[in-house]
């Protein structure tokens, strides 16, 4: 695929990270055929990537194809790990989730979508699975629309402008004028509400987490099931505990940031 680029871009580099990101939902297994037709790359080109891949341990010969290997996940966890997101909300999430008997996420924004970055659930069926690295669309999620609301003006065109990578169709598709209007009643009360706009049956409140600049960096929530849990209780009981909780972690947060990186040591 064609793209425009300095000159110390590597296209190579691009191209395997294509590869990788091929493989989706309903597509665990795929053919070389597959993956080439997916990137645009050349076959020639796709057999290199998917035996350096493999030979690297991110891919393994499945039946008739080629598949990821939990190797993948190591690509992900490397930025969790590297923000400590998950060390300072960890105790306060599971907190949450032991006042509130409900499940709670932490999500960042990748373009038009969330991403899930830390989770603690409780063991509920639910309409769509999620997991460290799920997507969603942003505006139908209660925590895409806290961090879409964060964002300023040039920020927010180019994330709507972004494709989408979640292969999830929202129930709720607002025009512009009408996601803007629920951005603004977000950043007046500071939290959000979604009542099955991404799926029949989910229910969500968010609000935000700020780093030591004060700054919205994830977004934290609770997420009920529509038929157990009333708006009015997920509102007038949950929120609470979320907005403390939040508050928790920015605070943790920003205590993370404001101590200094340790001086080496002299030799």
């Amino acid at each position: 695929m064609a793209r425009e680029a300095g000159p110390d871009f590597i296209e190579a580099l691009a191209r395997g990270l294509d590869v990788l990101r091929c493989f989706r939902p309903g597509q665990a297994v795929m053919t070389l055929s597959e993956v080439a037709g997916v990137t645009g790359l050349a076959r020639p080109t796709v057999r290199r990537i998917l035996l350096t891949l493999e030979e690297l341990g991110y891919v393994r010969v499945a039946d008739r194809g080629y598949a990821l290997t939990p190797r993948v996940l190591e690509l992900g966890m490397s930025y969790i790990n590297s923000l400590t997101m998950w060390d300072v909300a960890r105790p306060h999430m599971q907190r949450l989730v032991g006042q509130t008997g409900e499940s709670t996420s932490m999500a960042q924004l990748d373009g038009g979508d969330i991403v899930y970055v830390a989770r603690v659930a409780v063991p509920k069926i639910v309409t769509l699975a999620v997991t460290i690295g799920t997507r969603f669309p942003a505006p139908a999620t209660s925590m895409g629309k806290v961090l879409l609301a964060a964002l300023d003006p040039a920020d927010l065109d180019r994330a709507l402008a972004e494709p989408g990578r979640s292969g999830v169709v929202s129930r709720w598709q607002p025009d512009r004028a009408e996601l803007d209007r629920a951005l603004r009643d977000v950043r007046a009360k500071g939290w959000a509400l979604a009542d099955q706009d991404l799926a029949p049956g989910i229910r969500s409140v968010a609000t935000g987490v700020r780093n030591g600049d004060g700054r919205i960096v994830a977004a934290l929530n609770v997420t009920v099931h529509a038929a157990d849990t009333s708006v009015e209780t997920l509102v007038d009981e949950h929120l609470p505990r979320l907005l403390r909780t939040a508050a928790d972690i920015s605070r943790d947060w920003a205590l993370r940031d404001s101590v200094p990186l340790a001086a080496p040591a002299a030799g």
